[in-house]
């Protein structure tokens, strides 16, 4: 069963990191992952929209469709999909290089968890990053 790092290694991973992929972005200004996404922006992080729904730029930013697709390196990748449909994504964050895997509140998946952790990947299920960085690391 997965367990979440320490509230001091979360603070650190969100301090050290400078790149979030996004994944599951919606372009929809009302929805959760834009919202949060841009609450990222805010905080000072370039994020990455992962979305192969996506047809034109997000907050600024070129979508991809995969995490892989990013040419440059991604610190943290933060998913707003289905528990169901975390695997793949975990599979792409490690493929990819990606230092953590991030689950947002209600993403909850121990099998993606697992796989991301044996990849050597930092994970965090079941918790919000803006929530988390406004508790932990503050502006």
């Amino acid at each position: 069963m997965h367990h979440n790092p320490s509230d001091a290694e979360v603070r650190d991973l969100l301090k050290e990191a400078r790149t979030v992929a996004v994944v599951g972005l919606s372009d929809k200004p009302h929805r959760t992952s834009h919202a949060i996404a841009r609450a990222l922006q805010d905080f000072g992080y370039r994020i990455f929209p992962v979305n192969p729904n996506l047809t034109g730029p997000v907050l600024g930013e070129e979508p991809y469709a995969s995490v892989k697709e990013i040419p440059e390196p991604v610190d943290i990748v933060n998913v707003f999909r289905r528990s169901e449909f975390v695997d793949p994504v975990a599979e792409d964050a490690a493929a990819a290089g990606a230092k953590a895997l991030w689950m947002q509140l209600g993403v909850v998946n121990e099998e993606a968890a697992d796989l991301a952790a044996r990849n050597g990947l930092a994970v965090v299920m079941d918790r919000c990053i803006k929530v988390d960085y406004a508790g932990l690391v503050g502006r």
